[in-house]
């Protein structure tokens, strides 16, 4: 496993932002990984063109607003 970590880092030492995907197609694969529906022709997509800090963002905003609809909609199902 700590060969994976080092290769991965090696790998997003040595892109550049040149060829980062937009904004949309991150929100996209995120959205697609986070339902569990991502196509591996997208996945490798995603880490030969995605930036790494991009997708954290992304994916602490989607489980944030997760988590917040979540509750309310317990609220409200509980008043």
């Amino acid at each position: 496993m700590l060969k994976w970590f080092s290769s991965f880092y090696l790998f997003l030492k040595k892109r550049t932002m040149k060829n980062a995907q937009p904004l949309k197609e991150t929100v996209k694969s995120v959205a697609a990984a986070f339902l569990g529906v991502q196509s591996n022709k997208n996945r490798e997509r995603d880490f030969s063109q995605g930036k790494f800090s991009h997708f954290v963002i992304v994916g602490l905003i989607a489980v944030i607003l997760f988590v917040l609809g979540l509750f309310t909609v317990v609220s409200l199902v509980v008043k």
